[in-house]
């Protein structure tokens, strides 16, 4: 029986740009550490693998996000600016207070809007904003 999902992970070039991105939107660093061996190479496929990984754990303690940093094998890169509806995992959506105020928090880290920010009915201020190397978030604020 599935108990949870555990983590999302990300394969970054930046890690310390990525990490401190994903700090500025409100997740807290749990952990660093560097993973190699054989028990990692057997259960990613790769040989020789050796990376740095940030974890940063989600306010409410429900998720976590695990940013990756590829020494060996190098990683392979996609289309680094990729629309929304490219194939695969386009983005990670976070609830916020006020989106406005995060918006403003994470220009500072090179965030862009990819569209605007919508209200959706009654219910939603919502926003997709594109971070360090491509990576899509959306952001919602829940409206009363």
């Amino acid at each position: 029986m599935l108990q949870r999902m555990d983590n999302v992970g990300i394969v970054v070039d930046n890690l310390k740009a990525a990490t401190a991105f994903f700090i500025e939107l409100g997740l807290e660093l749990e952990g660093e550490m560097t993973v190699e061996g054989q028990w990692v190479d057997r259960c990613v496929g790769l040989a020789g693998v050796r990376n740095d990984i940030a974890m940063l754990k989600i306010p409410d303690g429900h998720g976590r996000l695990e940013l990756i940093k590829f020494h060996a094998p190098p990683a392979t890169t996609a289309e680094p600016n990729a629309p929304v509806n490219t194939l695969g995992i386009r983005r990670i959506m976070f609830a916020v207070d006020d989106i406005h105020d995060v918006l403003a928090r994470l220009r500072t880290h090179g965030a862009e809007l990819v569209g605007e920010v919508v209200q959706y009915e009654d219910i939603y201020l919502l926003c997709y904003v594109r971070g360090p190397e491509g990576i899509i978030i959306a952001l919602a604020e829940q409206l009363s």
